[in-house]
């Protein structure tokens, strides 16, 4: 594949950051869930630009130099976002979406402030290439399918240190198997580690949903 995409495949999506700016974001017009930016994405990657994260004004970035890892970034928006703010980020998805990651990380260089690196991470398995533990863990609309849930704290698990924070933003379905999915998740998460939720008032004002959360989530000591 070309650097810059088959764009018979893509179509992009723009996402306007606080300074004016445009992420472009190609999705796939066929393929599995990853290949389309969902809204807990947008949700997600705007709250990383919210105040108590980024504010040029008073010279607040807390995402400068920071290390930071998205699992199951599917189109990468949200490590996108956060390599724009200072980050140094991997953006980790299964092999068939690795092209994907490339082409946005390739669009949207002119943006990037930091550093974004695209690899293969497989929940569960060995993420050995990604330690020492980052200072953020970034994932949205990861929890829907009930085979990767303990995978997934597996890896959450291998991959956070006691400073971690992790930060999973999803959208609470109501449907089929969705609310059985998300129980399975957070009583295997309460094993190991502690959380919040941030309320609507500290998301950005423009981006969020009732039915969209977002969590901070930090390993027990």
């Amino acid at each position: 594949m070309a650097a810059q995409g088959d764009y018979n495949t893509y179509f992009v999506r723009e996402i306007e950051k606080n300074d004016g700016s445009l992420l472009k974001v190609s999705q796939c017009f066929i393929g599995d869930v990853g290949c389309v930016v969902w809204d807990a994405a947008i949700v997600l990657a705007k709250y990383l630009e919210t105040k108590q994260f980024y504010d040029p004004s008073s010279g607040v970035n807390i995402w400068a130099g920071r290390r930071v890892v998205e699992l199951g970034a599917g189109t990468g928006v949200v490590g996108l976002m956060a390599a724009t703010l200072g980050a140094h980020v991997s953006v980790t998805d299964l092999e068939d979406l690795q092209s994907l990651l490339r082409v946005n990380i390739h669009d949207n260089q002119i943006l990037i402030s930091g550093s974004i690196t695209a690899k293969v991470l497989k929940w569960g398995e060995d993420v050995s290439g990604f330690l020492p533990p980052p200072n953020y863990i970034l994932m949205a609309d990861c929890i829907y399918y009930e085979q990767s849930i303990t995978p997934l704290v597996k890896t959450l698990k291998l991959l956070s240190g006691p400073e971690t924070c992790i930060i999973c933003c999803y959208e609470q379905r109501t449907e089929g198997f969705n609310p059985k999915v998300e129980k399975q998740f957070f009583e295997l998460l309460r094993q190991s580690f502690n959380w919040e939720e941030i309320p609507s008032s500290k998301q950005d004002s423009d981006f969020s949903s009732p039915d969209i959360h977002i969590l901070h989530v930090r390993k027990k000591v």
